[in-house]
């Protein structure tokens, strides 16, 4: 059917109207796309660019070098060493197993830590690098370097580790680090990113583990362009961190060394506190171990050799553990009566060889008994009987007081771990603790340092120094931080009465310089360079039976402690031999010959030893001397 001109005009009229509508729309969809490009563009072009950028770029944590610790005298005790390790990709190496077994015809591989790689490549993606060989020498990286077109993957590297050149000389002080675990994150609230770095090093035990933060240093960063799937693929800038905090000790590692050498294999531990400024010159517990082999993870073998020793090499002895202070806690109660107006110097007291209290009979160690004494013979020949009458009389509320003056029953201020309070008891101590009334007889055993009492040897020396000085002396053990001093512990005036110490400390010297003194076979007879000091025997068992009829664990706990020289105090020096016996046996020749040593900053000549010693002193000197040069030598070639 053919349309009229008019309705063909019409339908040209409208198609031409729906046509102009639709174009609009259409040209104003695309203005508004236009415009959104536009703001897209131009105005959030910053945004989608930063954006785009920390999609390609990451920022990667550079650990810091760890601070490094000195000795008095600037001597390194714990440094960075370079640590070579050998690294593979796997997606770069191919065929692993092939690659690994060309690598191990070039250097030899630990076949655990070759399994942990293994096993560590296998969670991992296949673009990280994964430890293989660790600690590997110079030699073996050069090797390795120059066979690297055979070992597609594989790449040397090297960083810092933390090395103790002295091995166990100072194990018990520095401490170590070890990787970081979830325990040490565990004690932070909000862990550093730097802690979470792979086999980042955290102190652990010792100094490392109580200057942590100073030492640790703060981590440096570096940008990296990553692909899409994380696989780095340049560099792009590089910012290093800052070191962490230089730390200067007080000891003194020849004075330590030696020590280490007289203890010899003995259970034992030795303070030597000097007394101008309460610096530590040294602090040696006996056995040791070698903190190297905690720093990457000691092995089950190793670990269990050190815990099974019944020496127990890995216990710090000198401040973690408390014994009974023995006769050498008399000072103290002699102190105490002095200062209440009980006793006088002239005073005497009948020794017949014990003393009865009650129902039960206190023994001296004299069995035939002192017969009468005053104070200096009290104190020189270590008279029981004397002191259980003491105790008697003063109470042990006093005792307890100057005890505490003097050092005794509050944990000293050291950067070591599980320092020890000791114990001071009293009556409100014994009920509270023990829910029972203090006893007479409980007064009599702590006049000889038994029953309750405890005592660290470091808390031992801080008791000479004050009884030496006169003054609060402290122990101080950090000598430098960053090259700042560290404030001096020399201590007030304790306020007790001078002449009170100076009838104390004359006791002292007779123990080591009268002939019916206990420490009179171990003294010094160079001139101004007298000792004076005191034995103390600490009771391990209550049944009385000689020593060398036990067991050795079984055996008494030997004490001596000095300060010298007597007319013009510089040091004092305690030492505990466990289970050695008698003071004056076991603990008072190796007190003596360390006290020399420090005294004269290194070997003391033999005429400062009675003429009757200077031959087995000679060769004792010999021997010692080769064996710290041995020390140092196998240090070097673990080195």
């Amino acid at each position: 059917m053919r349309r009229s001109p008019r309705e063909t005009t019409e339908s040209v009229r409208r198609i031409s109207r729906r046509g102009l509508v639709l174009g609009g729309l259409q040209l104003g969809f695309a203005g508004v796309l236009g415009l959104r490009m536009r703001f897209m563009q131009v105005d959030q072009a910053d945004e989608f660019r930063l954006l785009a950028e920390e999609n390609r770029i990451n920022i990667r944590l550079i650990p810091p070098a760890r601070g490094q610790i000195f000795d008095r005298n600037g001597v390194v005790i714990a440094e960075n060493a370079p640590s070579y390790r050998i690294t593979i990709v796997r997606e770069d190496a191919g065929d692993v197993t092939d690659v690994i077994a060309r690598l191990s015809n070039l250097v030899e591989l630990d076949e655990d830590e070759l399994n942990r790689a293994l096993a560590e490549m296998e969670r991992s993606a296949p673009f990280l690098p994964i430890t293989v060989a660790d600690r590997v020498s110079w030699s073996d990286i050069s090797r390795v370097a120059a066979n690297a077109p055979a070992l597609p993957g594989v790449t040397p590297e090297v960083g810092l580790s933390r090395f103790y050149p002295r091995h166990d000389s100072f194990a018990h002080v520095v401490g170590y680090v070890g990787p970081v675990s979830e325990r040490d994150l565990a004690r932070y609230e909000d862990p550093e990113p730097v802690l979470r770095i792979p086999r980042f090093q955290i102190g652990k035990v010792g100094v490392e583990a109580k200057y942590e933060e100073q030492l640790r240093g703060n981590a440096g960063a570096k940008r990296v362009e990553v692909n899409a799937v994380g696989r780095v693929m340049r560099e792009l800038d590089r910012r290093e961190g800052d070191a962490g905090t230089d730390i200067q000790l007080t000891l003194d590692s020849d004075l330590q060394e030696y020590i280490k050498s007289r203890l010899g294999q003995e259970s034992a531990s030795c303070v030597v506190m000097d007394l101008e400024h309460g610096d530590i010159l040294a602090i040696a517990s006996s056995p040791s171990y070698d903190p190297n082999k905690f720093v990457r993870g000691i092995s089950v073998a190793d670990y269990s050799v050190l815990r099974d020793n019944n020496h127990r090499p890995l216990a710090s002895k000198t401040v973690q553990d408390a014994y009974p202070p023995g006769s050498t806690f008399k000072m103290i109660c002699a102190l105490a009566a002095l200062e209440s107006g009980i006793l006088s110097a002239d005073d005497t007291a009948y020794c017949p060889g014990h003393l009865e209290v009650g129902s039960r009979r206190f023994h001296c160690w004299k069995r035939a008994g002192h017969g009468w004494v005053n104070l200096e013979e009290s104190i020189r020949e270590s008279c029981d009987v004397y002191y259980y009458e003491l105790a008697l009389k003063v109470g042990i509320e006093r005792i307890a007081d100057m005890a505490r003056r003097l050092g005794l029953g509050e944990a000293p201020d050291v950067p070591m771990s599980a320092v020890t309070a000791g114990l001071v008891p009293d009556k409100d101590w014994k009920l509270r603790e023990r829910g029972a009334s203090w006893l007479i007889g409980d007064s009599v055993n702590a006049s000889i340092g038994q029953g309750f009492v405890l005592s660290s040897p470091l808390q031992q020396a801080i008791m000479t120094a004050r009884i030496a000085t006169g003054r609060s002396i402290g122990p101080r053990l950090v000598k430098r931080i960053d090259g700042v001093d560290t404030p001096s512990r020399a201590g007030e005036s304790l306020g007790l009465n001078e002449n009170h110490l100076r009838q104390v400390r004359k006791a002292m010297w007779a123990v080591s310089n009268n002939r019916r003194g206990t420490g009179y076979r171990s003294r010094v007879v160079a001139e101004g360079m007298e000792i004076a000091g005191k034995s103390g025997t600490s009771q391990v068992r209550n049944r009385v039976v000689r020593n060398e009829d036990v067991p050795w664990e079984e055996r008494d706990h030997a004490l001596f402690v000095n300060f010298a020289p007597y007319n013009n105090p510089k040091i004092a020096v305690s030492v505990v031999v466990e289970h050695g016996g008698g003071g004056s046996s076991a603990a008072a020749p190796i007190n003596r010959d360390v006290t020399l040593q420090a005294l004269y900053g290194g070997t003391p000549p033999l005429e400062a030893y009675p003429s009757s010693d200077r031959s087995r002193i000679k060769a004792q000197q010999e021997r010692l001397a080769r064996e710290r040069e041995e020390r140092r030598s196998d240090g070097s070639s673990r080195a």
